[in-house]
């Protein structure tokens, strides 16, 4: 090989080493363009909100992740749901909301809202790159305004994942006294001599259950997730009595959960039936409760979804894989199909007494991805939630009459036939008390059981499927919940986190997509991690507090002559360290500084050989900077 041969063959490994490793696919969004223009093809659109089909493209193309991968059904479904919940954006003069409903319903508050989905809503919309949606809508719920204790929420919570998720907390700050009354107002209306909370089925969004009210395993994790969000916000800024004040509650709704509703014989969280909150519990055995209301539901699932029970408790997912259990063609039912009232007295529209709902379904797969991230279990694994999210979006759909099938979300299906039953019940099966009684105007019923906004999906395949979770230090895991045998690409493109956008990329040999093979994150465009395998990938930005964060250090004054004074908000770190450095980039003064989490002042003496001139400062711990800038000393 002469001179000339081996530069080329140099400049082509260059070139291609480059391009193969380090520049991201940018799907192209004209590839995902002939979804919406279906869907806008089989919707006669009788509703319009803030966004109308003929503009919902351009929308989505402006807001929403773009999502690749080579299962069509889940793809498919991936751009349905955001084709979906950009119809219920509706603008008020409190600014957007979403609504469950498309037409006005009876039991809505105002502006045809309903709390019970809007920790869902949250879910979904927090990756939406207009943050003006779920600020506003938040802000509606906690304005005074709203109606927001009708049913249960979890707007802590939904906050704290919001403001970890874009990276700036700053909504947390503004909104923590309200999400203080909002919680104390619940403990008013709900909380039971027990320490538990109580709540009526329907009030949880569980109508005509079998096990009906009593002390619930839903309100309770929401409550536990609640109290615990409001003492992480309350630790974020400072406020130590009002931390250690939540962080008991949230610890004493632990403790009861795990003891009073955890049944060890059978190895699940039970409801414990009570017909109203007044009413004392007779007996915490759980033998003593009455068999026709004594039923494993999926609800006792769901406190996985808030983090709240501890290790040893993870039997309980058998249930999910048993076909006597929750386990069904479409869908997890909502009841043990054991039990004898399983699915026995279908007279109401909305009955949770084993249909399978998507609503129920997106928060027990929102616990199972919690469950196989956070817990060392042998019951559920990733080739289970694969399984469970592909049931998930071949379950919405809907055969029309001359046999095409479309894309189709509603209140709940038969997990069997996957009839949708709202429907079923009020047209095609036409029982005379539900038809007189609920359905008097058949195109009111045709439009209420479509495009129901009462679930969640985009997240899941978000944080579950591709992996994503953005950490309230702003560290960025990607760790997918795909088998490695299962899929060989995938590619989530156009997340937007602060003034960045994220891009993951999985590609087992590297020909899809042409770039380095395993699984990359890419920020603005740069490959900022890699792994070679389908495995957890973590990746720590350099600088991880937002601006408005980053403003709570103080450094002062300056120009300095004999000391600085440095004060620091309260972080998650125990221990930071002050380092000064010259314009050669030679440390020459470090301080240890112990913040025990708390904000704190500390006085850094300057060294009397440190000559005048401007220094460059950081304040961080051992492997990331939270603050820095540049100081005049005299």
């Amino acid at each position: 090989m002469n001179d000339n041969t081996r530069s080329l063959f140099l400049l082509f490994l260059l070139f291609s080493f480059n391009s193969f490793a380090q520049t991201p696919p940018s799907l192209s969004k004209n590839k995902f363009a002939h979804y919406i223009q279906f869907f806008n093809s089989v919707d006669d659109e009788p509703i319009k909100n803030a966004i109308p089909n003929n503009q919902c493209w351009d929308w989505m193309q402006q807001n929403i992740p773009f999502f690749e991968c080579p299962d069509e059904d889940i793809e498919q479904i991936y751009y349905y749901r955001w084709w979906v919940y950009r119809k219920h954006i509706k603008q008020t003069p409190m600014g957007f909301v979403i609504t469950e409903f498309l037409p006005e319903v009876g039991h809505a508050k105002k502006y045809n809202t309903i709390a019970c989905a809007s920790g869902l809503h949250v879910d979904e919309g927090k990756w939406l790159h207009n943050r003006k949606y779920i600020e506003d809508y938040l802000r509606f719920w906690l304005s005074g305004q709203a109606d927001s204790h009708h049913y249960s929420d979890w707007f802590a919570l939904s906050t704290y994942e919001y403001c970890a998720a874009i990276g700036d907390f700053s909504l947390a700050e503004e909104l923590l006294p309200h999400l203080v009354e909002h919680y104390k107002k619940w403990e008013q209306l709900k909380l039971h001599e027990s320490g538990l909370f109580w709540s009526h089925d329907g009030n949880d969004g569980g109508e005509h259950s079998i096990s009906k009210g009593g002390l619930r395993p839903t309100r309770n994790s929401y409550m536990y997730a609640e109290a615990i969000s409001i003492s992480r916000i309350a630790k974020r800024f400072g406020k130590e009595e009002l931390e250690r004040e939540f962080s008991a509650k949230a610890k004493k709704l632990k403790e009861l959960v795990q003891t009073k509703l955890w049944n060890q014989s059978n190895q699940f969280f039970y409801n414990i039936p009570l017909d109203k909150r007044e009413e004392a519990v007779k007996s915490w055995n759980h033998d003593d409760i009455d068999s026709s209301r004594f039923v494993k539901e999926l609800y006792g699932l769901f406190p996985w979804r808030f983090e709240l029970p501890d290790n040893g408790f993870e039997k309980a997912w058998e249930q999910i894989l048993d076909k006597e259990g929750f386990y069904a063609t479409y869908g997890p039912t909502t009841a043990e199909q054991r039990h004898p009232l399983f699915m026995k007295k279908r007279v109401k529209r909305c009955q949770w007494d084993g249909s399978s709902w998507p609503f129920s379904t997106s928060i027990a797969l929102g616990s199972m991805r919690n469950l196989l991230k956070q817990y060392k279990q042998d019951v559920i694994t990733k080739n289970d939630f694969l399984h469970f999210m592909q049931v998930y979006a071949r379950s919405q759909h809907r055969k029309l009459p001359y046999g095409e099938e479309i894309p189709w979300i509603g209140e709940s299906l038969h997990p069997k036939t996957g009839i949708w039953l709202s429907r079923a019940i009020a047209l095609d099966m036409n029982i005379p008390m539900v038809a007189s009684q609920y359905w008097k105007n058949k195109n009111s019923a045709v439009v209420r059981g479509k495009d129901y906004n009462h679930s969640s999906y985009c997240d899941l395949v978000i944080s579950g499927l591709a992996g994503l979770k953005i950490n309230d230090d702003s560290s960025i895991e990607i760790d997918p919940l795909i088998p490695s045998d299962k899929w060989e690409w995938f590619c989530l493109d156009k997340i937007k986190f602060r003034d960045k956008i994220l891009t993951v990329v999985y590609d087992k040999t590297g020909s899809k997509y042409q770039v380095k093979p395993g699984l990359n994150l890419y920020v603005d465009g740069i490959l900022v991690a890699h792994t070679n395998e389908l495995e957890k990938l973590t990746y720590q930005p350099q600088n991880t507090f937002s601006q408005l964060e980053q403003n709570r250090f103080k450094v002062f004054p300056n120009p300095a002559k004999d000391k600085l004074q440095l004060q620091v908000p309260s972080t998650d770190f125990r221990k930071l360290y002050f380092s000064l450095t010259n314009s050669s980039g030679k440390v020459i003064l470090k301080k240890k500084l112990d913040t025990s989490h708390q904000a704190s002042l500390h006085t850094i003496h300057l060294k009397s050989n440190i000559n005048s001139g401007i220094y460059c400062y950081q304040v961080g711990s051992k492997k990331q900077i939270l603050h820095q800038g540049k100081v005049c000393i005299k």
